[in-house]
């Protein structure tokens, strides 16, 4: 069976009429409609090429693939890792100097780019050298206070200021903004913001800054099921403090002309997200101040295919800011917090938010990004393809082809994170797109739930990395016949 990825004519054809329909004509559930079925491709739709494994990994070292492959090998090892994220679950344990180190030496070794800015600018570097940027994420989340949301903040900028450094083009900055705002106050503002679509009469958000859409019928609105309590005085300040944080984190963006991408999280939280992600696209990707830097807009929020609402909060969006005139800003992705949600909705006797199916999901997600390409084309938007399918890569890649999106438009970009996909990275470099890699660092205290993430997307014989690993096996394969036969 050929490993590149197999895509119909169907789908192709399905992908892109996903874009060209009115808005208001597609939702959700069309997008799901049209199961995407392997098929040998076309000449034309195999935009993205896997086959020669000698070209794709071509400047890889040897042992740098079999430290991968291994890595990789061990975190399919499903028993393995049920006991590794067991230990990393339990505070206490986690907590153990040998925990720790054990953490150190193999996920976080392999997922992660350091426990400092330099040490992620220094893979940056490296990264840039061989064709591909990357996106600094200094690795926190969760802040329980004011003090710690300091501390994150000037972390961030720390981030912003080492960016500003690297090559022009060859960095960006991720940021979470649950280490901005205390997290109790991101759950309280979710709340309000869930109840008051609910109930448009309200008067409980003196606060609100905007009116960007931030919720849309379909959303998970049972999260909120009785009328909560408004901000208290102290509490508007700390909302105010944790907007102003962004604002500067923003600033030092837009000063240097570095893209700030803010994460997607959990859907607890995810309307105070977008919340501070909108006043954020207002302040610094508005018409008034130039749209971003380059003609690419400096804030990029992030809609997570795997959520039933993601399409409609996403058509929602687009209109808002063709509207607003602030230039959109995205990144799409699947979704990292399955068990988290469907854990929560089954505590909670609800319907879980995310799709029913995995095919449902890449639907969604391939249809999110036909919505997205067709708006880069019309120079409205700017997207970001944080994939690790290689069908969906392939279906991204020949989208933008038959649009005539130039391969280095900077308003089109795809991600994997680091560790993860590096064959669908290699693939679409090779053909000319702009990739970057996510390279998450700090302490490895903080990056644990990270980790724990990573850990449970690799789990199994079926797991993400599969893909991967079956490149990194041809290929050592390969290199192996040919150095037995003295041919390299």
């Amino acid at each position: 069976m050929a490993i590149a990825s197999r895509v119909t004519k169907r789908a192709l054809s399905t992908f892109a009429a996903a874009a060209k329909l009115p808005e208001a004509a597609v939702s959700a559930a069309s997008i799901a409609a049209e199961p995407v079925h392997p098929a040998p491709p076309s000449a034309q739709q195999q935009v993205l090429e896997f086959e020669d494994t000698g070209r794709l990994f071509v400047g890889e070292p040897s042992a740098a693939l079999v430290r991968t492959l291994a890595a990789l090998q061990l975190m399919s090892a499903g028993p393995l890792v049920d006991v590794s994220l067991a230990a990393l679950r339990s505070p206490a344990v986690a907590a153990s100097p040998l925990v720790q180190a054990a953490a150190r030496a193999t996920a976080y070794k392999h997922f992660c780019a350091g426990e400092t800015a330099e040490e992620a600018a220094a893979r940056v570097q490296r990264l840039w050298h061989g064709g591909m940027g990357g996106i600094l994420d200094y690795g926190i989340e969760d802040a329980e206070d004011g003090a710690a949301c300091d501390r994150n903040t000037a972390g961030f900028l720390a981030a912003v200021d080492v960016a500003a450094a690297l090559p022009p083009g060859s960095a960006s900055v991720c940021i979470k903004i649950t280490a901005l705002c205390p997290i109790a106050l991101l759950e309280k503002t979710s709340d309000l913001l869930r109840w008051q679509h609910k109930h448009p009469s309200t008067t409980k958000l003196p606060w609100k800054a905007h009116s960007f859409p931030i919720l849309a019928d379909s959303s998970p609105l049972y999260l909120t099921p009785s009328e909560p309590a408004p901000l208290t005085p102290e509490e508007e300040r700390e909302l105010q403090l944790a907007h102003e944080r962004l604002l500067v984190v923003g600033e030092r963006c837009a000063e240097h002309g570095i893209a700030l991408l803010v994460d997607a999280e959990y859907a607890t939280v995810q309307p105070a997200i977008d919340y501070f992600t909108f006043a954020g696209a207002l302040a610094f990707n508005s018409s008034g101040c130039g749209g971003g830097v380059g003609g690419r807009p400096i804030v990029h929020g992030t809609v997570q295919a795997y959520l039933r609402d993601a399409r409609d909060r996403l058509e929602a969006m687009a209109g808002a800011a063709e509207r607003e005139r602030v230039r959109l800003g995205v990144k799409v992705v699947r979704g990292a917090y399955l068990t988290r949600e469907t854990r929560l909705a089954s505590a909670m006797g609800v319907p879980s938010p995310i799709h029913g199916t995995i095919q449902d999901t890449h639907d969604c997600y391939n249809g999110c990004a036909a919505f997205l390409l067709d708006r880069v084309r019309r120079g409205t938007a700017s997207l970001m393809l944080a994939t690790h399918n290689v069908e969906s890569g392939q279906l991204a890649a020949a989208r933008a082809q038959e649009l005539g999106i130039g391969k280095g438009d900077g308003n089109l970009q795809f991600a994997q994170l680091m560790g993860m996909a590096d064959g669908l990275s290699l693939g679409l470099r090779n053909a000319g797109f702009q990739v970057s890699k996510y390279l998450p660092y700090g302490p490895v205290e903080h990056i644990i739930p990270y980790l724990i993430r990573r850990a449970e997307e690799n789990r199994g014989l079926l797991s993400a990395s599969s893909f991967d690993r079956h490149l990194l096996r041809k290929e050592l394969v390969r290199r192996f016949k040919n150095a037995v036969m003295g041919r390299e």
